[in-house]
């Protein structure tokens, strides 16, 4: 049975972490009008590597298929309300894949490399490097892929592209992204004047809306586990 309050403080780090890399779905987002120029080296490419393209705060991964297919997870709120393959499979716009995030709906997907960098430079194989793993075969990690596309729940912190290729590539689904922004959070949360900053924002919301228990018990209760925290 899970746990409640693990439930809650899960879901109020990933709206966060939503909140935080909000940009990113503004700048060099799929479905966005933009003049893409970068040239690929797709025969470079071999079926099973690893693709990653930076955003303008996290890094979108993908697994490359071959014949100028990458199969990569995408967040995307039609998938949730239509079974128009017509409609789902057009490249996911902004809007889609914002609400895609807050609904945790998403498929594991394959597009064109063109489409699935969007213009950003490509790396080839960095998590080799980055986690030093021990990759598996090119081709198992383009089948453990191929297997997994279709609908999918998703999650920033627990189940996302990075989860994705992880999996593939490593047998093993983590997130150093995640997990970085996890410990940026954990630091914040140990420090002090967090308390601080936390009752002083209490004390405005009190002021401003009045004694309510909307109010006054967020004001008491934040302050109060942010001090045990730390």
């Amino acid at each position: 049975m899970k746990n409640p309050m693990l439930e809650a403080v899960s879901l109020v780090l990933e709206k966060l972490l939503l909140i935080s890399n909000f940009r990113l779905f503004s700048s060099g987002a799929p479905g966005e009008d933009k003049t893409r120029n970068t040239f690929y080296e797709i025969s470079s490419y071999l079926r099973g590597d690893v693709l990653e393209v930076p955003r303008t705060h996290l890094t979108h991964y993908g697994i490359y298929l071959g014949d100028n297919r990458v199969a990569h997870m995408m967040p995307d709120i039609l998938l949730a309300l239509t079974d128009d393959k017509e409609l789902t499979q057009k490249v996911v716009s902004n809007k889609r894949l914002i609400l895609g995030v807050i609904c945790r709906v998403a498929s594991i997907r394959v597009d064109t490399v063109e489409d699935f960098a969007y213009g950003a430079d490509i790396l080839v194989n960095h998590l080799d490097r980055s986690l030093k793993k021990k990759a598996l075969l090119n081709e198992e990690v383009a089948r453990r892929a191929e297997k997994q596309l279709g609908l999918s729940s998703y999650s920033l912190l627990w189940n996302n592209c990075e989860h994705f290729v992880t999996y593939c590539r490593f047998g093993t689904a983590i997130s150093p992204q995640a997990d970085k922004f996890c410990e940026n959070v954990k630091i914040i949360i140990r420090d002090q004047r967090s308390v601080l900053a936390s009752a002083v924002l209490g004390l405005a919301s009190i002021v401003c809306l009045g004694l309510a228990p909307y109010t006054t018990l967020p004001a008491i209760f934040i302050p109060f586990c942010l001090w045990m925290a730390g």
